[in-house]
């Protein structure tokens, strides 16, 4: 049995948001045993908690957007990767606007960010899914699959016609160190022909 966890203490950073442009401050809490991970916009009033949950993914247009009602968080993934990767299952996120700070487009930082804080094991024991059945997900020439098995595996390509890009892969055991070594340093990149669309 492996029991959840949370960061030590609270930190904090400074950043840019992808999309918006604004300054932003992050927040990152400790949170008791059973809470999940909540993101929560400081700048609106009532202030309103949004649970990392499937259920309230809203967008996921150029970046996974939560919410809740009028309350919505953009850009999350990268810090959702940071605390799944670094095995943190409860934490409070507060953010002074609409996203989260995009840093240096990659999990790294929020990473460090976790590590410098500390974990601490809780009184309750994480939960798992297991993956009883194959199943896939296929958008236009994207393909998603889940297969069974008898631990994390993590096989993926890419293959966009661009000199700088091309066609990449990576297979890899999941664990804390082969998502800190393999993974978070992994950034978001974009083309110029996409430029003006994203300033739109």
């Amino acid at each position: 049995m492996v029991r959840q966890r949370t960061i030590k203490e609270k930190i904090d950073c400074v950043g840019v948001g992808l999309h918006s442009g604004k300054r932003i401050k992050l927040e990152i809490l400790p949170a008791p045993a059973g809470h999940g991970i909540t993101f929560s916009r400081v700048d609106l009033s009532p202030h309103k908690e949004i649970a990392a949950h499937i259920s309230n993914v809203v967008q996921t247009d150029l970046a996974t957007t939560i919410g809740v009602g009028k309350h919505t968080v953009m850009t999350v993934e990268h810090l959702m990767a940071a605390f799944v990767g670094m095995g943190i299952d409860n934490a409070r996120v507060r953010v002074n606007g609409p996203e989260i700070p995009i840093l240096d487009g990659s999990a790294a930082p929020f990473v460090y960010m976790i590590s410098s804080a500390g974990s601490q094991n809780q009184s309750r024991f994480k939960k798992f899914a297991a993956v009883t059945k194959t199943v896939s997900v296929k958008s236009g020439d994207k393909v998603a699959r889940l297969s069974p098995g008898t631990h994390f595996r993590i096989s993926c390509n890419i293959n966009f016609d661009h000199p700088l890009v091309n066609e990449q892969q990576i297979d890899l055991d999941f664990s804390a160190s082969s998502f800190y070594r393999e993974i978070s340093r992994a950034r978001t990149f974009g083309f110029l022909k996409d430029v003006e669309a994203l300033k739109a």
